[in-house]
């Protein structure tokens, strides 16, 4: 239908365009340029709902553009065209920008302003999504409690992760799958915890195949 789209083409147009991580920000601001990468979707049945950009995917433009984006691509069964294909997959991370990295040498925390402002309206904007990717605590907070699961949340990450099926069967429509962040920096987490592999990613990749 023609205009199907328009009102989340508006949505992405002036998430292009914010800078309230600069100008307006609910705290420090952030320490360069906002360049925000968001790929919402009007058609898509799988979102992948990330962190925040690191600085690699800063600096391209396009998300997952880094080490963690492989290591995604393959929980999920899928090469790179099929990844980026925004008719297929939408991929909305918790903040649009890098938000720069700690003391350590990490990276800091999605900056709450894209939720705030931008992720409620969004959601709303993609009707097709029946699977959504929850990576990363910050995601699953958001999704849960969006879908009524709030209470499923679990006092750590890996204690969710581990509840996984308990989440996956709780709302019919969309799906809720909660993975660990795919961060070379989480590879001893998966060496611990070798179920993931076996148990969850070949649901994973089941769902997904699904919806193509």
């Amino acid at each position: 239908m023609a205009g199907e789209g328009k009102p989340l083409a508006d949505l992405t147009a002036a998430i292009a365009a914010c800078r309230i991580c600069r100008d307006a920000p609910r705290g420090a601001p952030l320490p360069h340029e906002p360049r925000p990468v968001a790929w919402p979707s009007p058609t898509a049945r799988i979102l992948v709902a990330g962190q925040a950009p690191g600085i690699r995917v800063h600096a391209s433009g396009k998300p997952f553009t880094d080490p963690s984006g492989d290591r995604l691509r393959a929980w999920m069964g899928l090469d790179e065209a099929v990844f980026y294909d925004r008719s297929r997959v939408a991929i909305v991370p918790m903040g649009f920008c890098f938000p720069g990295h700690d003391a350590k040498g990490g990276d800091l925390p999605p900056r709450p302003e894209c939720r705030i402002a931008w992720h409620d309206r969004l959601m709303a904007a993609m009707p097709a999504v029946d699977l959504v990717l929850a990576i990363g605590a910050t995601a699953q907070a958001y999704h849960l409690r969006r879908l009524g699961l709030g209470a499923l949340m679990r006092p750590t990450l890996g204690e969710t992760v581990l509840d996984w099926r308990t989440i996956f069967d709780a709302c019919a429509a969309p799906r809720v799958l909660v993975l660990p962040h795919p961060s070379w920096r989480n590879s001893g987490w998966l060496n611990r915890n070798p179920w993931f592999a076996a148990d969850l990613l070949p649901v994973l990749r089941q769902e997904i195949r699904r919806r193509f």
